[in-house]
């Protein structure tokens, strides 16, 4: 095996994580061959990680600040109304469904459904993950609410309905291996929040 650089084993150990937990799942990836994917040694695994649960755990800390960084630069955040920039987020969203269907796939949804009861770490990780997704379209719901008020509905609804909606919508495509259910899913969110705001 050829040596990793000095300092690169940790990350090429999350990201043949990445990959292999999106194709095939958290508990059926062996710590022999995320080490064989990132051509790196056990050795050079347990330096990093105590357990294989704790690469788990940086795994989703690592996909919640990528995929939160990724949506924060997207240039849909600069449009001046914020209905349009929920709109553009769906756009988006809808946009990452043209990749194979692993590659769409969440990282923390894969993985907390998997090991939700046996590994609380995990689960809080999934939990962080989830959150910041919710947090990010809810800035935008709030603002969207506050420039075009509807009675009754909140921000806070309306984000939850956002992670339902993607995945929901990535189970379905799994289950159906297809991605249309996942599309759909944002198409019929988009209709409700057109007509709910009057658009």
């Amino acid at each position: 095996m050829t040596r990793v650089p000095r300092g690169e084993a940790r990350a090429r150990l999350i990201e043949a994580a990445r990959s292999l937990v999106r194709h095939r799942g958290f508990a059926a990836t062996s710590v022999d061959e995320l080490c064989a994917a990132a051509g790196v040694t056990k050795g050079a695994f347990f330096h990093h990680f105590p357990s294989k649960e704790a690469l788990g755990v940086a795994l989703v800390d690592d996909w919640t600040a990528m995929t939160g960084a990724m949506f924060a630069a997207h240039p849909y955040n600069t449009k001046a109304d914020p209905l349009d920039r929920v709109f553009a987020y769906i756009d988006l969203r809808r946009e990452l469904l043209g990749q194979p269907l692993p590659e769409f796939s969440c990282v923390a949804g894969t993985t907390v459904q998997e090991s939700y009861e046996t590994s609380p770490p995990i689960r809080a990780a999934a939990e962080r993950s989830i959150r910041s997704g919710f947090d990010h379209v809810r800035r935008h719901l709030e603002e969207a609410l506050a420039a075009h008020p509807v009675p009754g509905i909140t921000a806070d609804s309306l984000a939850q309905q956002f992670q339902v909606a993607t995945q929901g919508g990535i189970i379905l495509a799994k289950a159906l291996n297809d991605p249309a259910p996942a599309r759909e899913a944002f198409d019929h969110l988009e209709r409700y929040l057109r007509l709910l705001f009057g658009r």
